[in-house]
């Protein structure tokens, strides 16, 4: 119980806030558009900054967690994450909207891979699925944060107001986790040319190239709904009030909960009866895209299609655990971290490229309505073709190195 205290409970609480600020700004959107006159290609690309900082630095993450340790790497980037709430909070317009963004996706960045790194120094193997799936949930319980319960936070004191408190909040965070324990650190390792020459590998490997497509189209693509698009969406093509569209994306988040929770429960024991974990995220996948047809089509009740998206797109992550298995255990930071890489580098293109594609068909003379449901139906296309990509690949026999 005292490492729960004092190891779990602070990096918990770091990805707890990470998750919260990805997806503040779906519930702030027709905020900052009333307030700021901001088009949907500029919410686009505010929003996106986070995922581009966050992606971009995920390589160098690796190298410094297993240099400098996940206590002293995540308190640091959490400060920067703080003053990014401040920037934000504070931006007169659309740029330095950007710029705040952007430092609060370099901040979070750690967040994720170092409770992962700590949990691995202090917890025995056979702990690591159940505390990395009760890291998720913390997420997750960051997710649920960003719709209704920040919907109530906006009617007290505002966007500006909102960010400061989110400010104060991660700067205390940082500091419980320099409180966290550190164990001592081998710093010669591996030398700079060994390892990226090792990033070459992975990314020239072809099972690599199996999953990359799916993590950038399909998780970057539930990134970037849920993270902006999704109360847009509500609001233009269902008609919901910002408080519905916000429930909505409650239950998208309460679902994604629910699913990282069911698949920790239940993995191991489908495993035993010899369901494989890439027969789990073939099906939950398909599921998903399903539920996005129906979601795109306007088909069925919108209440349950929202919560059926997160639930379904809640099996995305296996997909660093299937990749993993097909490299050495030593080179499993690295791959993850590099699959990361890709999806959110997905994530940041499918954001962006919503709100411009959104922008150019309304400009056209077509109707706000469907300029969305044209727009999330191309994203469909692309992880329709995506997921085509990973079932196909997955005939072709690939060896443990990758290659």
């Amino acid at each position: 119980m005292n490492l729960w205290l004092r190891v779990f409970a602070p990096f918990a609480a770091g990805y707890y806030f990470s998750y919260l600020l990805r997806n503040v700004n779906a519930v702030i959107a027709p905020d900052l558009s009333r307030d700021l006159g901001l088009s949907a290609a500029d919410l686009g690309l505010l929003t996106s900054a986070y995922l581009l900082a966050f992606g971009a630095f995920q390589l160098p993450l690796g190298l410094l967690l297993d240099r400098y340790g996940p206590r002293r790497v995540e308190a640091a980037l959490l400060v920067v994450a703080a003053l990014g709430c401040c920037v934000f909070a504070l931006a007169p317009g659309a740029a330095g909207l950007v710029f705040g963004r952007g430092l609060i996706g370099l901040g979070v960045s750690s967040c994720l891979m170092a409770s992962f790194k700590a949990f691995s120094q202090w917890f025995p193997r056979q702990r690591q699925a159940s505390l990395n799936a009760a890291v998720m949930a913390a997420g997750g319980l960051g997710a649920l944060t960003a719709t209704v319960p920040l919907s109530w936070a906006l009617l007290s004191v505002g966007w500006r107001g909102v960010f400061l408190g989110l400010a104060a909040c991660v700067l205390l965070i940082a500091g419980g986790i320099l409180t966290t324990p550190e164990q001592r650190l081998d710093r010669q390792g591996e030398r700079l040319s060994t390892q990226l020459r090792t990033l070459a590998e992975i990314f020239g490997s072809r099972v690599f190239w199996r999953f990359a497509p799916q993590a950038a189209m399909l998780v970057g693509g539930f990134m970037a709904i849920q993270g902006l698009w999704a109360v847009p969406w509500l609001i233009n093509v269902n008609g919901e009030t910002q408080a519905g569209a916000a429930f909505h994306l409650l239950l998208t988040s309460g679902a994604m909960l629910i699913g990282f929770v069911t698949i920790a429960t239940l993995v191991t024991p489908l495993q035993r009866r010899g369901i494989s974990l890439q027969t789990i995220l073939a099906v939950g996948t398909g599921l998903g895209l399903a539920d996005l047809a129906a979601i795109v089509a306007g088909v069925g009740d919108s209440h349950v299609l929202w919560f059926g998206l997160g639930l379904f797109f809640a099996v995305g992550n296996l997909a660093y655990a299937l990749l993993s298995s097909h490299f050495p255990l030593a080179l499993a930071g690295r791959v993850n971290t590099a699959l990361n890489l890709l999806t959110f580098a997905g994530a940041f293109v499918l954001q962006w490229g919503f709100g411009v594609l959104v922008d150019h068909l309304a400009a056209t003379g077509m109707p706000l309505h469907q300029a969305y449901q044209w727009t999330l139906g191309l994203l469909l296309c692309l992880q329709l073709t995506s997921f085509a990509w990973f079932v196909t690949g997955g005939r072709r026999k690939t060896g443990v190195t990758g290659r």
